[in-house]
């Protein structure tokens, strides 16, 4: 159940879905009953709107970490454009 921002660092209680950020990610686990049938579930994340600004949260094989939003400062040159210059 969502009821504090995923950042344990911060906990901040959820108030209102409009002050922060919602992640979904859809989980596989595969059957205890040896059917082959895999169960899909969705686990629902919020980050508050003070922690969204600088983390993002990521799906990886050992669960769920809070990365670093890239820097906006930093943008990518498209190939040609480096070419050209």
């Amino acid at each position: 159940m969502l009821d504090h921002c995923a950042n344990p660092q911060c906990a901040k209680p959820l108030r209102y879905l409009r002050d922060g950020r919602i992640f979904v990610f859809q989980v596989v686990t595969p059957s205890l009953d040896g059917s082959g049938k895999r169960a899909h579930r969705l686990e629902h994340y919020w980050l508050c709107g003070t922690c969204s600004r600088t983390l993002l949260l990521e799906k990886t094989q050992t669960g769920i970490q809070l990365e670093n939003k890239p820097d906006p400062s930093y943008s990518f040159v498209h190939v040609e454009q480096a070419r050209a210059s």
